[in-house]
């Protein structure tokens, strides 16, 4: 490991993607305790308090905490994420957009514009909705949460909420440009991880107080445990799909004649069905908190985490989202046409319709692993809640984003050290041994 840290240092471009990375982070993490003005603090930390279990814990993870401190930052990156939904969402029911999608990287920087532009939007309707609530807002002890309500709250609220989620969504593409990773996932990693030492802290006060004993304690950490390393051994898995290509001869030279795989993760969506999921389950209670009728008290009483419903229609979204998103980044079609073009095929399948047939049918069978996977993990949290009371931070959801991400940033810096002829962060027997484990993970 030590070695592998003084290869990255070696290199002067990953060096400077990695502290360019950390930079932006740290600038992220030090807006969070930028206070949005006109809030009473000291009452909406008692708020949060009494619903740190709630939905309102939920999104003050993927916030990082902003929304418990009302900080500028209080929308977070999930403006910019329903706005990526909405736009990929497009690209399958408008042929305007999937042109678009097809003309390369022209194509690209308009639909990264129009998600800009969509994402503005989206920012002003819930910070409209905040504001709005913000000002109805009581703890139990019946003080209000906004010390001045009035149209002057209400406007430099969603002036504030608005610039600071533009900001955030800057900073993710930065990330993701000049940086090392996937900038929106870092930044919801680095909210998740900077609640960890608090919420660990809230565990250990529980087990003083003996609201948990020792042994249940030692227990929770084992299956903590237990659920990480099949977290990592699910995302290293893979699919090999044996790949022969034909011996070509082009003047004097002879081309191709070697044997390949093409390889398929089990889980091919990664993190990003639970995170969509996530974000669109917190309109429906956040609204049906917010307000008060009668209808809107029924809506945020059946999708509060731990209930049925929102069971239910959190592992529905999550299988959907798993193909839907499997089927725009991987095209077996396109896969199929280009290995006809390049002389290769799969031994035993024809070139062309069946190539793809076949290779849409294990995209299938992975698919329904890696959904079935996503939904047993993330539904950990509901477990841990009622059986124990753990903080709401020690559930699947977010250690599956925590180990994702950092084994996609991992493997992202490792490609950086392998292009340069040093050996990886794993040691140089590293890529056989994952393929030896991915063997086991054939569907």
């Amino acid at each position: 490991m030590i070695e592998a840290i003084a290869n990255i240092l070696r290199i002067a471009d990953l060096r400077n993607r990695i502290f360019f990375t950390l930079a932006m982070l740290a600038i992220y993490r030090l807006g969070i305790f930028i206070p949005a003005p006109g809030v009473d603090r000291t009452a909406l930390s008692d708020f949060f308090a009494d619903n740190q279990n709630s939905l309102f814990g939920m999104y003050d993870m993927f916030t990082g905490g902003a929304l418990e401190q009302f900080s500028v930052f209080v929308l977070g990156i999930m403006p910019y994420i329903s706005a990526s939904i909405i736009m990929q969402l497009m690209a399958v029911v408008m042929p305007q957009v999937e042109r678009m999608k097809n003309e390369g990287q022209a194509g690209q920087k308009k639909i990264t514009q129009y998600t800009r532009y969509m994402t503005i939007g989206i920012a002003i309707i819930q910070a409209s909705a905040i504001s709005v609530s913000l000002e109805q807002m009581k703890t139990m002890g019946g003080t209000d949460v906004v010390i001045e309500p009035g149209p002057s709250f209400l406007m430099m609220t969603i002036i504030t909420m608005t610039a600071g989620s533009c900001f955030i969504m800057w900073l993710g593409e930065q990330i993701t440009d000049r940086g090392i990773g996937n900038g929106a996932s870092l930044i919801i990693t680095c909210g998740i991880i900077s609640a960890l030492p608090n919420r660990l802290r809230q565990t250990i006060e529980m087990v003083r107080i003996e609201q948990i004993n020792l042994l249940q304690l030692v227990l929770l950490m084992g299956f903590m445990f237990a659920v990480v390393m099949g977290i990592v051994f699910v995302e290293r898995g893979q699919r090999k799909v044996p790949i022969q290509y034909a011996k070509r001869v082009v003047g004097r030279q002879v081309y191709g004649g070697q044997a390949t795989h093409l390889p398929m993760k089990v889980n091919v969506s990664g993190v990003i069905p639970p995170i969509f999921a996530s974000s669109l389950l917190m309109f429906p209670a956040t609204v049906g908190t917010f307000y008060d009728h009668p209808l809107f008290a029924a809506m945020s009483s059946a999708f509060m985490p731990g209930t049925w419903m929102y069971n239910v229609t959190y592992v529905v979204m999550i299988v959907f989202f798993a193909y839907f998103y499997t089927a725009v980044s991987f095209n077996p079609v396109d896969v199929a046409d280009n290995l006809r073009k390049h002389g290769g095929y799969i031994p035993g399948v024809r070139p062309g319709k069946q190539t793809a047939d076949h290779l849409d049918n294990i995209l299938t069978r992975l698919t329904a692993g890696g959904a079935l996977y996503l939904s047993v993990v993330c539904l950990l949290p509901t477990l841990l809640i009622s059986s124990y009371g753990v903080p709401f931070y020690f559930g699947g959801t977010g250690l599956l984003i925590i180990v994702a991400v950092c084994l996609d940033t991992v493997g992202q810096v490792e490609g950086h050290l392998l292009t340069r002829h040093y050996d990886g962060i794993l040691g140089p027997k590293s890529s056989k041994a994952r393929g030896r484990r991915s063997k086991l993970l054939t569907l």
